[in-house]
């Protein structure tokens, strides 16, 4: 991959996997700043699940694979924001 292609602008992904004992938490963070860096007319996860295409296989077990998965799964999995709509009060 080219660095600052579509999928990655700024090559935070491809850096993620090159450095050395990378934390979870780390990946995170790379992976917020990548997410706010991708343009709107982007398909998110379409875009992550090219990245897991590339990188997964040779990295099963880094710290940025197991974060896009995440990714991706959160992204599938709409959860319902806000209160308790119909609840009644005290």
């Amino acid at each position: 991959m080219i660095k600052g292609d579509e999928r990655d602008p700024k090559g935070l992904i491809l850096e993620a996997y090159r450095i050395e004992d990378i934390t979870k938490a780390e990946c995170r963070t790379i992976f917020l700043d990548w997410a706010l860096s991708l343009p709107l007319e982007n398909d998110t996860g379409a875009t992550i699940r090219t990245l897991l295409d590339q990188y997964r296989s040779p990295h099963p077990d880094h710290p940025m694979t197991q974060v896009l998965i995440e990714g991706l799964s959160t992204m599938e999995a709409p959860r319902r924001r806000g209160g308790w709509r119909g609840r009644p009060r005290n």
